[in-house]
């Protein structure tokens, strides 16, 4: 009997949209060396492989090359594959334990939310390679356990970053995070998130950096509820609520495809 593994599209109501991420759902830990291969196989910025453990999952996530510390839509995906297949009902939570800890999935109606620790930023000065990878005039520069965060002055120049991704995969991080308050509508802030170090030059919708971005609108906006929108050529939208130390990131999902690994 092969290994059934799934392809779901998070922070989407549309498939071919948002950030795509593998699930595994496996009877028991996998083999490090075997989830690093076939994340690589699959190609996508993050594959998650989760395992019954105690009262919920573990959980782990690589990249085509390397395993991560946190990762926002993967655990998404993988909170959206668990009810849908019927490994937990709709009213229950998802419990995962993880390498950042204990995280939880509840189902919010159409919504997942997921209850994730801050990661906030602090003031940092700007590495000459991260300003030149990027080719922008920074409002702020800051620096959270995993990320660096790069304030500019529009939307527009959000939009518009073209970075250089050799220099930038230099730039002793996991990613660097590129936002600024949203022009107008919907959103309140915009972002990017680039990962060239880590295997993923863009990443199209990555819960994670929310972790940052929540603290740091919260202080420039003064209030600790948003919905903000990840500027990628997929796109994504994610509701962002901050909450003392954690962060609820809310989001959407679509399965997309499902298949066995023979």
């Amino acid at each position: 009997m092969g290994q059934e593994i799934f392809q779901v599209d998070a922070f989407t109501t549309e498939a071919f949209a948002g950030n795509p991420a593998g699930v595994c759902v496996m009877a028991e830990p996998g083999d490090e060396g075997w989830m690093q291969s076939v994340a690589a196989e699959m190609n996508l910025s993050e594959t998650a492989f989760l395992h019954r453990r105690g009262d919920g999952f573990g959980l782990r996530w690589f990249t085509p090359e390397v395993e991560v510390d946190l990762c926002g839509h993967a655990t998404l995906a993988s909170a959206h594959v668990l009810w849908e297949t019927g490994e937990l009902t709709c009213d229950e939570k998802a419990v995962f334990h993880t390498r950042s800890g204990v995280l939880t999935a509840s189902r919010k109606g159409e919504w997942i939310e997921l209850d994730f620790p801050a990661t906030p930023a602090e003031a940092v000065e700007a590495p000459a390679e991260l300003v030149d990878a990027l080719g922008v005039e920074p409002v702020y520069v800051g620096k959270s356990i995993f990320d660096y965060l790069v304030e500019v002055g529009t939307e527009d120049e959000v939009r518009g970053v073209a970075p250089d991704f050799g220099l930038l995969a230099e730039v002793p991080c996991r990613g660097v995070i590129v936002t600024s308050r949203a022009s107008g509508g919907r959103f309140d802030f915009v972002s990017r998130f680039f990962a060239p170090g880590t295997g993923v030059n863009e990443d199209p919708v990555t819960g994670s950096a929310h972790c940052t971005l929540g603290p740091f609108w919260q202080s420039r906006l003064g209030k600790s509820d948003f919905l903000a929108f990840q500027a990628s050529r997929r796109g994504g939208e994610v509701k962002v609520r901050v909450a003392d130390d954690r962060v609820m990131l809310g989001g959407q999902a679509v399965t997309v495809m499902r298949g066995t690994l023979v």
